[in-house]
């Protein structure tokens, strides 16, 4: 898998989520759940359909690829499962899921998965 930046990955990670809770995923809806400017986020869509990590219909149906799919699946993972750590150390709803968003981004694959083993 190529290098991704931590932009790309939220917006891959924002098209999984709202699949989950739409039929179909359309730039609007984007704008609206991460609340930037309409030309922000074609501009990002126009980047992650050139990397391969997204496909956009003819009706503007946005659907993430295989490759997008286990980026935002990865991303998604982690910010679960750092919000839900947090929480239990007894850090606040709101902070957890801040902070998870910085921490989702920082770490290897194999500092997390370590990190998962040595919470257990």
């Amino acid at each position: 898998m190529r290098p991704i930046n931590e932009s790309s990955e939220d917006y891959l990670e924002t098209i999984l989520i709202l699949s989950k809770s739409l039929p179909v995923v359309r730039a609007i809806d984007i704008v609206n759940e991460m609340g930037f400017r309409k030309s922000s986020v074609s501009n990002a869509l126009k980047n992650l359909k050139e990397k391969g990590h997204i496909t956009v219909e003819k009706h503007g149906y946005i659907y993430l690829t295989e490759e997008g799919k286990e980026i935002a699946e990865s991303t998604y993972e982690r910010h679960l499962w750092f919000t839900n750590w947090l929480i239990s150390l007894g850090v606040d709803k709101k902070t957890a899921e801040e902070d998870a968003c910085h921490l989702e981004h920082a770490l290897s694959k194999e500092s997390f998965e370590a990190i998962k083993r040595g919470t257990k």
